[in-house]
């Protein structure tokens, strides 16, 4: 009789990959965790219990098949694992590097909930498609014939991608329009390194590349191309953009020198990284060496700006965040790994204003949670009379993003917008109420996930596909 290979959880505690030592981490932009080696990846994937009712696919996006791709890690069939994986996601490895496991598929996880540690979910995904781009099981993109229909796809980001990948797998011809330089949109210059190296997006991208996707970079819609013109060129459009627009507080010096937008700051290092010279950069504008530093927000973002500044030298890092840890957005690993490099947090705590230009302070006032509101989160309430100074030489406002108002940017008034200036779209299909234009991502969701852009985007390339099998569509051609 075979012997069991999974059930382990009683008898193997939860092994997350080593992290390099934090003096070492602060010092680079690489990863922060080593790989795992195949046998502590079977180990560790053999401690799934199988449940019957997998609460860890159920609670992804994506609906990964986990348990079986875990049992096929375990049983050491990890090319079958891989493809597994990479049957419901298109990018597996960017997935495990970034994906808030702690608040998805881990956190969801049964053996967690029984006290014995969630199986690590993540870093079992990221080390399955690593060593299959190392062993060469990732094929290039194919399809079994050329179709004539083409797609244009406006972002490059994660949503775009998605859908281009289903799409030229189908031999649907696919444009992407994106304003930078390179494509990934928030995965090249929103996210740092150290979570996702930049050569992990740069191999995708030359995948799509080399598939056939032609890519339109340092293109502007609106100013370079107008909307018209894309969707009179293509079948249909993908509005992609996902949302970059900096949330604004009014605060007296709000707009003084050394008050800045998280965006501009990470895009400015991810460019460094890339070997770019970044004037803003060079000048100090947009560099955190030597300077006081301070983040506000709690989220995702702050998390990559108050690393992101310890890495580039600041002599101290604070983060200022309106509750408490408990309530912050941003994944509590992250928060774990800033603390570990040297981030100070201060909790309960939001900004009032800002003292000179070039800054060198910031006005904070202390806060404390009141009652909740109808959906049961505490809101914040400011104590009176403790109001201070927090010294710095640079603030970094993470306080989220919103979408750029596209139908004046693209002069397309009929684009249909909700109040929140996020396009109104089928959560299912994408479609808009515009005849043949569809929408993904953040601009539908506002700010989220990489993992609900990649879903979005996939179930898009699926409609649209359907869409173009239909009798009347096969009768236009």
């Amino acid at each position: 009789m075979a012997k069991q290979p999974m059930l382990k959880f009683v008898n193997v505690e939860r092994d997350m990959p080593e992290k390099r030592p934090p003096d070492l981490r602060r010092a680079d932009f690489d990863e922060i965790y080593a790989e795992y080696a195949d046998a502590k990846a079977k180990e560790q994937s053999s401690r799934c219990s199988q449940c019957g009712v997998p609460y860890c696919q159920s609670h992804c996006p994506l609906h990964n098949n986990i348990p079986d791709w875990l049992r096929l890690t375990a049983e050491g069939r990890l090319q079958e694992a891989y493809e597994i994986s990479q049957a419901t996601n298109t990018f597996p490895e960017i997935c495990g590097r970034i994906c808030p496991q702690d608040r998805l598929c881990e956190g969801n996880c049964v053996i967690e909930s029984s006290g014995h540690g969630t199986v690590t979910i993540g870093s079992i995904e990221k080390y399955i498609t690593d060593t299959a781009w190392e062993k060469g099981w990732v094929q290039p993109i194919t399809n079994a014939g050329e179709r004539t229909e083409s797609v244009g796809i406006i972002g490059a980001g994660p949503g775009g991608l998605a859908a281009a990948d289903v799409l030229r797998r189908a031999g649907v011809q696919v444009t992407i329009y994106d304003r930078y330089d390179r494509a990934g949109g928030l995965l090249t210059y929103g996210i740092p390194g150290f979570k996702l190296e930049k050569d992990i997006v740069a191999r995708r991208n030359a995948q799509m590349e080399q598939a056939g996707v032609t890519f339109k970079l340092e293109c502007d819609v609106g100013r370079d191309i107008s909307f018209a013109d894309i969707r009179a060129a293509h079948y249909a459009v993908i509005i992609a953009t996902g949302v970059y627009k900096t949330r604004e507080i009014q605060a007296p010096g709000v707009g003084g020198f050394g008050v800045e937008r998280a965006i501009d700051f990470l895009t400015a290092s991810n460019r460094k990284s890339f070997g770019d010279t970044v004037e803003a950069f060079e000048n100090g504008r947009l560099n955190a060496q030597g300077k006081k530093v301070v983040v506000i927000g709690g989220g995702d973002t702050a998390m990559d700006c108050v690393r992101t500044s310890i890495r580039q030298g600041a002599e101290s890092v604070k983060c200022l965040y309106r509750r408490d840890r408990a309530n912050m957005p941003g994944s509590q690993r992250e928060v774990q790994n800033a603390e570990e490099e040297g981030v100070v947090f201060e909790w309960l705590s939001a900004p009032k204003g800002f003292v000179g230009d070039p800054v060198t302070g910031v006005m904070v006032q202390k806060m404390r949670l009141g009652q909740p509101d109808v959906s049961g989160r505490q809101a914040p309430e400011v104590i009176e009379g403790a109001d201070y100074v927090e010294d710095a030489d640079l603030v970094i406002m993470a306080l989220g993003f919103e979408p750029e108002d596209l139908p004046t940017l693209w002069n397309e008034p009929d684009l249909p917008v909700n109040r929140w200036g996020t396009i109104k779209a089928d959560y299912v299909t994408g479609k808009t109420d515009l005849d043949g234009v569809y929408a993904v991502g953040d601009i539908v969701r506002g700010a989220s996930l990489v993992v609900w852009a990649i879903k979005d985007g996939r179930d898009c390339a699926e409609a649209i596909l359907a869409q173009l099998d239909t009798p009347k569509a096969v009768a236009a051609e």
